[in-house]
């Protein structure tokens, strides 16, 4: 199976109140498995889009453990980053892309930019975890 993962964060303040969110999808049908809430303190918007994608991968790793995963976020940031393409030089953003990495470990992993329109889905799911105060997960 393939699936895809649409991850955002939300910071309100940025630094403020932030938290990350990820949707998996199956990649053939478009149908939404899982979706994924994690707050994340007083951060920035970017630490938050981290958190939203290590968190969805991690999800997605328990239900496909050695399938294809493609990775949509609205940060050109973290997909060049994670690409592999942009250097990562604040230190607490290098510690979020070691996790990233290690989160991934073998797994066939594709990043892709996407437009923030696209991505409402995975901002709905972080927001989600601000308005409730509360980290999630819920199977569909």
């Amino acid at each position: 199976m393939r699936v895809i993962i649409h991850a955002d964060g939300a910071s309100r303040g940025n630094p403020g109140a932030a938290a990350g969110g990820a949707v998996i999808l199956d990649a053939d049908t478009g149908e939404v498995l899982v979706e994924v809430g994690v707050l994340c303190g007083h951060a920035s918007n970017n630490v938050a889009e981290y958190r939203g994608m290590i968190e969805g991968v991690s999800v997605a790793k328990e239900l496909n453990p050695e399938g294809e995963i493609i990775v949509r976020l609205d940060s050109k940031l973290v997909v060049e980053q994670m690409s592999g393409n942009w250097k990562v030089k604040h230190p607490d953003m290098q510690e979020l892309v070691k996790k990233a990495h290690a989160t991934i470990d073998s797994l066939p992993v594709r990043f892709e930019w996407v437009p923030r329109n696209d991505n409402a889905l995975a901002d709905a799911a972080a927001n989600r975890a601000l308005d409730e105060g509360r980290d999630f997960v819920i199977h569909h």
